[in-house]
């Protein structure tokens, strides 16, 4: 396997991020809703998702050459020298779509099942997350931290809503218990996002069910490397295969779950 500079790595992988996400930018400008598919039920997908990911598929693969490639709209490359892009080209691609401006890119680097790159870029903001393995999340070179709140009743908390009907309604139960005994619960569109706002201390926990790696694995990292904690509503460390995912500030990790295991099955 090579050797690697994961922080010049890193760098490189913003500037590309960047790039991609002005051509995403420039597209929604003068967008026109003609070619959008549904993937399942309500799941869209636009000619902007495909072409973001070809961009990134070519830039990263030439960044890291032998790298294998996951992106959300079918690339799967198998890996030459142990490491593996993990890419969403749109993350909130709904969102896009109706102009509201929480949408953004993820992209993460994964060695063997570990990840050890992440960047997020929220594109209309232009704000790009970044991190790497041993060290801290950034937020446009900025060391960004999870907030020091301590229980869930002074927290605000984000997450995001199953299509599964039985899972809908376990879910509306904690959202109902939670907006009673918290500060809230907002809901988004972009797990990446949302994720990363809970890495810079703006939210105290997200929550979700019905993930895939795509959509957690960079912000993951961004919250674990700003002093988070991450695993599945389970309580395994597979959030990136689970299917369901808990981020926080760690300080409220263990109330918020035992909570969610009020009402969600796991």
């Amino acid at each position: 396997m090579p050797n690697i500079d994961l922080h010049q790595l890193e760098l490189q992988v913003v500037d590309i991020a960047r790039e991609v996400g002005n051509i995403i930018r420039e597209k929604r400008e003068s967008y026109q809703p003609v070619s959008i598919e549904e993937k399942s039920a309500h799941n869209l997908v636009t000619e902007v998702d495909k072409l973001a990911e070809k961009l990134l598929t070519e830039k990263l693969s030439k960044a890291f050459p032998g790298s294998g490639f996951l992106g959300e709209e079918g690339a799967d490359i198998s890996s030459e020298n142990g490491y593996r892009w993990i890419v969403d080209p749109i993350d909130g691609t709904t969102n896009f779509v109706h102009g509201l401006p929480l949408y953004s890119t993820s992209i993460a680097l994964e060695k063997e099942g570990e990840l050890v790159l992440g960047v997020v870029n929220h594109i209309s903001m232009d704000r790009v997350f970044h991190t790497s393995l041993g060290r801290k999340s950034y937020c446009n070179g900025v060391e960004i931290n999870t907030s020091s709140q301590k229980v869930v009743d002074t927290s605000l908390m984000v997450t995001g809503f199953p299509y599964h009907e039985k899972q809908l309604d376990q879910f509306l139960d904690a959202y109902k218990y939670l907006i009673r005994n918290s500060r809230g619960v907002r809901r988004l569109g972009s797990a990446a996002i949302d994720l990363c706002l809970v890495a810079a201390g703006h939210f105290e926990a997200f929550y979700e069910v019905g993930l895939n790696p795509w959509d957690v694995a960079a912000g993951a990292l961004l919250v674990q490397n700003a002093g988070g904690k991450t695993s599945t509503l389970a309580e395994t460390d597979d959030y990136l295969h689970g299917k369901s995912i808990i981020a926080s500030n760690n300080h409220i990790h263990r109330e918020l779950l035992d909570i969610l295991h009020q009402f969600i099955e796991v």
